[in-house]
């Protein structure tokens, strides 16, 4: 699933298509509910911009489009009567304005709605502090972490729900905890504020640095990944073998460092997956298999 960075990206793409543009004409499709996108057309565009994983157009007479990419969408600029690179079947939805086609494929969710309504409006106004905020507010993130319904999550599930933290995904959930030392299966209830203030500065550092912005960290680029898909393979820190397991609602694998994330007294014990064991092949096997 694109994350908040992927997100930023995106907007700034669309930015400099649309920004101050009229809507010369505009279409939308399912699947799933089909927002009124004529309403927009002739009108001017105010405004680009990503709010956690969701991107947000506005437009003079106070309507706003909400994008979510989910798993597979994504957006797209072309020049006019420029090949699409996707099919036409994908479709959500296309902007056309002068000098530029902006078109979204496969996001399930496009809506037309009030600008003004966006305060009240759930999936934008539940978002806990937006991580690439440049006045991200780190203590309602401390506090939001700290409601009770979160208490007996594991932090490499509370760092992703977007209600406390907006920005963080799969990749930089990973990647923020590695940073940190934390292990994903300690619970929120264990750590202590100093420690969910840490996780949250590392979280915050690698979503800047990702999108090019300066960051506590001092990175000048977009990091490498140290434990995102990396099960079974040394750590590129300790040389240690990364474990990983099934972890929250949506089982995807979590892998960590068992040496630089360590196990610490009163937590759950991380569950064992078959990703723990390295591929190990025996002399000649690869030949036989090529034989074949």
């Amino acid at each position: 699933m694109p994350e908040g960075d992927a997100l930023y990206r995106f907007a700034e793409k669309l930015r400099p298509a649309l920004d101050g543009k009229i809507i010369r004409a505009a279409r939308s499709h399912g699947p799933g509910p089909v927002p009124r996108v004529e309403k927009i057309v002739g009108q001017r565009c105010t405004g680009v911009r990503s709010q956690g994983k969701n991107m947000l157009i506005g437009f003079e007479n106070g309507l706003a489009l909400r994008g979510h990419l989910r798993m597979y969408g994504t957006w797209h600029v072309y020049e006019p009567g420029e090949r699409w690179t996707r099919p036409e079947r994908e479709v959500r939805l296309v902007l056309e304005v002068d000098g530029a086609v902006v078109v979204n494929f496969g996001a399930p969710v496009i809506e037309l709605v009030e600008e003004r309504s966006l305060g009240y409006h759930a999936p934008v106004s539940n978002l806990g502090p937006d991580l690439l905020d440049d006045a991200f507010d780190a203590e309602e993130a401390l506090q939001r972490l700290r409601h009770p319904t979160r208490a007996m999550l594991t932090i490499g599930d509370a760092i992703m729900d977007q209600r406390a933290v907006a920005g963080a995904g799969n990749i930089w959930k990973h990647e923020a905890l590695f940073h940190a030392g934390v292990n994903p299966w300690r619970r929120v209830s264990d750590l202590s504020d100093d420690e969910l203030r840490g996780l949250l500065g590392k979280a915050q550092g690698l979503l800047r640095a990702s999108v090019g912005k300066e960051n506590a960290l001092g990175l000048t680029r977009r990091p490498t990944m140290n434990v995102y898909m990396r099960g079974g393979q040394p750590c590129r820190r300790c040389r240690t073998t990364l474990r990983s397991a099934p972890q929250g609602v949506d089982i995807r694998h979590t892998a960590w460092c068992p040496k630089c994330q360590p196990v610490v007294e009163g937590q759950l014990e991380p569950p064992r997956s078959r990703r723990d064991r390295p591929l190990v092949v025996r002399p000649g096997e690869i030949n036989r298999q090529l034989s074949k």
